[in-house]
C-alpha cells in the first residue's frame, strides 16, 4: 500500500494539481486586491465617495452587546466581481490552450492534384 501511495504521489498529475492549487490561491489574493484596492475606490469615486464593501441593508440595529443583523450586499458585489474576473481569466487561458492544442489544418494548394 505504501508503494502504491509513492507511485501515486510521484505521478505528474498530483504535482500539477498541487502547483495549480497554490498558484490559484495566490491568483485569488491578487484579484481580491485588484477589486478591493483599485476597482472599488474608482467605482466609489464615481458613485459619490461610497465604499462598496460597506454597503448593506440593516435588518435589526445593534442593541447592547447584540450585533446588528444586516444584508451586506456590498461584500457580495465584491465577491461577484472577483469571480467574474477569475472566470474571464480562466476562459482566456483555456481558449489559448485549446488554440495551441488544435492540429494545424491541412494545406491545400489550389490547382494541384492530389
Amino acid at each position: 500500500m505504501l508503494k502504491e501511495f509513492k507511485t501515486f504521489i510521484a505521478q505528474g498529475n498530483v504535482l500539477d494539481l498541487a502547483v495549480g492549487v497554490i498558484i490559484g490561491a495566490a491568483f485569488g489574493k491578487i484579484v481580491n486586491s485588484l477589486v478591493e484596492d483599485i476597482i472599488n475606490p474608482i467605482l466609489g469615486l464615481f458613485l459619490g465617495g461610497v465604499d462598496l464593501s460597506n454597503l448593506r441593508v440593516i435588518l435589526k440595529d445593534a442593541v447592547g452587546e447584540t450585533p446588528e443583523v444586516a444584508i451586506r450586499y456590498g461584500n457580495f458585489l465584491n465577491t461577484a466581481l472577483q469571480f467574474m474576473i477569475i472566470a474571464f481569466i480562466i476562459f482566456l487561458i483555456v481558449k489559448a490552450a485549446n488554440h495551441i492544442r488544435r492540429k494545424p489544418e491541412e494545406v491545400v494548394v489550389v490547382g494541384e492534384r492530389v
